[in-house]
């Protein structure tokens, strides 16, 4: 499903005369961390267990974040499942907003390696080996 665009949305938004009314049209939810990354699996038609398996994370944690068990993970281990699914930037971000986290920022120098290495389909290792290039924190923890 297509959805619009945020600009757009932010422009219709201020011009509307209620905030509520815009977001029951537009059925504004909160948007849950499990059920994205289950549609996720779906739309990339990917197996959860080979995707966890593909990430390097312990794999009782990974499976409680896909079912929602644990719904406030670590930035980092959202990151590493993200790239194993082969995530693009929006997919990402929507992602981490539904988790609570800091979305990827390029004016933050380790978002911004992060960022590219995503939109070029970087593999989690070697998205690391970039960011341990350049001398930021990697994503699976090995600084």
């Amino acid at each position: 499903m297509k959805e619009p665009l945020t600009n757009e949305l932010l422009d219709e938004l201020l011009s509307a005369p209620d905030p509520v009314k815009f977001a029951n049209k537009h059925k504004l939810t909160k948007r849950v961390l499990s059920e994205y990354l289950q549609q996720l699996l779906d739309e990339k038609k990917l197996v959860q267990s080979k995707v966890i398996n593909a990430s390097g994370v312990q794999y009782t944690y990974g499976y409680q974040i896909f079912t929602g068990s644990r719904a406030n993970p670590d930035r980092n281990v959202l990151l590493q499942l993200l790239f194993a699914m082969g995530c693009t930037l929006q997919e990402a971000n929507r992602a981490l907003q539904a988790a609570g986290k800091n979305e990827l920022y390029c004016k933050n120098r380790r978002d911004a390696i992060i960022i590219f290495c995503l939109e070029h389909g970087y593999s989690l290792q070697e998205v690391d080996q970039a960011l341990f290039d350049y001398h930021e924190q990697t994503i699976s923890g090995e600084s």
